[in-house]
């Protein structure tokens, strides 16, 4: 029975890291076409909308990943 209640936690904790990792990607893909916009392209909002594109993207392809070591 400790040993099916420790799985949840663990299960549960690592879940919660996808969370934070998901925020953290998307966040840094923002910022990041934020920053080309202000340095390339004058007033635009073309560097934001590939960053986040890209940046959601890629967090997705992470949480597939990771679920899919979770499952083993």
């Amino acid at each position: 029975m400790g040993n099916n209640n420790n799985n949840g936690l663990r299960r549960w904790a690592a879940l919660s890291g996808i969370a934070i990792e998901m925020g953290v990607v998307i966040y840094l893909f923002i910022k990041g076409g934020l920053w080309l916009d202000s340095k390339y392209n004058n007033g635009g909002k073309l560097f934001l909308i590939i960053g986040t594109l890209l940046g959601v993207g890629l967090s997705l392809y992470l949480v597939v990943q990771q679920t899919k070591r979770l499952n083993k």
